[in-house]
């Protein structure tokens, strides 16, 4: 892709993002992600008056006198977009491939961010995390996230979100929201370091899927390859045993992706690729409080 091609994608994703994020993510991104709290700020020597509930008695039996913890509204917030670049991601059979669709909605969520004075960042992984840009704020860095999304070039085809987590754990140590954005085709066992991570930060899974995913056409026989791996198999589509078996196999998909993260108290969301993601968007951000 050339840097007038490239130019041009950022800045029609940038239009069609600002948009729908001005329209209507705004009011419900605050309402959603604002006055989330109180954060640690210090530690200090009690004085009277002080929440006898903060003290800290590690510090307090160190010193052989009470020292309490010192807490501040959380004003700014840190948002953290996750984004597969794995193979899978490269296809689509209506609009527009999945990494497209994954490119805006990650565009939208920045823009909603950024104007709240938010800084957002960013963590494109396969198999592990191949690049992350430490969070930022204001529209330049937005349009950065945007172009590294659609011009990255993976290092690897495979998906691997339990390892891309437990490396992400290690980076980043203060709480955030987190919207881990993929099509979750994944045979790790990400349930375990989703629960670790949860208990630290606001986490959101966004599954993006095409329509033909959901089952098979019957066309007769056909060579299908994975994208991830390369194997070719020659499907009979024609067989109602087999549309049947893959059809089951789609559902048990999605319904492990929601389960797993209803389970560990995080948040889940598919969304079709030609479709509109705004309204889903929308009413996830009414249902949830993070």
């Amino acid at each position: 892709m050339d840097t007038k091609e490239i130019l041009k994608r950022v800045k029609r994703i940038e239009l069609k993002s600002k948009r729908k994020a001005s329209n209507l993510f705004m009011g419900e991104y605050q309402s959603s992600f604002k006055g989330r709290g109180m954060i640690f700020s210090e530690v200090r020597p009690y004085q009277y008056g002080d929440d006898v509930r903060n003290i800290d008695w590690n510090k307090t039996a160190r010193y052989s006198e009470p020292y309490v913890k010192v807490f501040e509204e959380e004003r700014e917030l840190t948002m953290y977009l996750l984004v597969d670049v794995s193979s899978s991601g490269a296809f689509g059979t209506r609009k527009q491939q999945k990494m497209e669709t994954i490119a805006e909605i990650a565009a939208s969520l920045a823009f909603s961010a950024t104007t709240y004075n938010d800084k957002v960042g960013l963590v494109l992984y396969s198999d592990h995390i191949e690049k992350m840009i430490p969070p930022k704020k204001g529209k330049q860095h937005v349009l950065r996230i945007v172009r590294e999304i659609i011009t990255h070039e993976p290092i690897s085809k495979s998906t691997n979100l339990a390892q891309t987590i437990e490396q992400f754990l290690k980076y980043a140590k203060r709480k955030a929201n987190v919207f881990i954005l993929s099509d979750f085709i994944d045979s790790s066992d990400y349930e375990r370091p989703l629960r670790v991570a949860s208990k630290k930060h606001d986490i959101t899974g966004l599954r993006i899927y095409d329509e033909k995913e959901t089952f098979f056409p019957n066309i007769g026989l056909v060579n299908i390859q994975d994208q991830e791996t390369g194997e070719i198999r020659l499907i009979d589509t024609s067989s109602p045993e087999t549309r049947k078996m893959y059809a089951a196999y789609f559902h048990d998909l999605e319904q492990r992706f929601h389960a797993i993260f209803k389970k560990n108290n995080s948040g889940s969301l598919s969304i079709r690729a030609d479709q509109d993601y705004v309204f889903p968007l929308l009413n996830y951000f009414k249902s949830h409080r993070f």
